[in-house]
């Protein structure tokens, strides 16, 4: 989790849902001098692309000063693919060369009197990082074809999902294994120094009374 600022954040982490193939959109509200994270678990060598604008709260008008952002968003190895300072509206893209939950952090500088900031984020991956209508433009394709293209990408997503899934769920198991051992251990060590510890407490007791010659 990236911290930008020197004040105290209040972090929120959203998570945009487990499958990386569904396209999310939402609405958030940022006070300023705080960050909110937004996080994503993203496959390896998937694409992935989000845009991000903040609403003007006055219509019409141009848009207050106190209104800029710092955007970055970085994998969970820490690695930047997006940053920008002091804006109020980008967009990002990137294949994830690393596995893993990747988080987009937005934060608002401090002003006086606080401000809230409205922000609208728009962030997809894997199929649904594809600009299907910009495909059906430039490959001329008839209507059911570009569904079934949609279809076959889709379904070779989740496949690939399956896999992943697959992966990480065997991660976990080597993790509880591994971990499981280590409290074996721990617990067979612990009760040999408790074993020794109690035997030198009672060889010490028993030299203790011989020497007092009450045994």
């Amino acid at each position: 989790m990236i911290r930008i600022h020197k004040v105290l954040p209040i972090i929120m982490l959203l998570n945009l849902g487990f499958l990386s193939n569904i396209a999310q959109s939402i609405r958030f509200d940022l006070q300023s001098g705080h960050t909110k994270c937004i996080s994503e678990d993203i496959r390896g060598n998937s694409m992935s692309v989000g845009k991000y604008n903040v609403v003007n709260p006055n219509e019409g008008h141009p848009l207050p000063d106190s209104h800029k952002l710092t955007v970055r968003v970085t994998s969970s190895y820490g690695n930047n693919y997006h940053y920008a300072d002091k804006v109020d509206y980008g967009q990002f893209a990137f294949t994830a060369h690393e596995a893993g939950d990747y988080m987009a952090c937005f934060w608002a500088p401090d002003h006086k009197p606080p401000t809230t900031i409205t922000v609208d984020f728009d962030w997809r991956s894997g199929v649904a990082a594809k600009d299907w209508s910009n495909v059906a433009k430039k490959g001329q394709i008839e209507v059911m074809e570009l569904e079934l293209q949609k279809l076959f990408d889709t379904v070779s997503s989740i496949h690939e999902e399956m896999f992943y899934l697959r992966e990480r769920e065997e991660e976990m198991h080597e993790l509880n294994r591994k971990t499981a051992s280590a409290m074996g251990k721990f617990t067979f060590l612990s009760l040999v120094i408790c074993f020794a510890v109690a035997g030198s407490q009672l060889w010490y007791l028993k030299t203790f009374f011989e020497r007092k010659k009450l045994l």
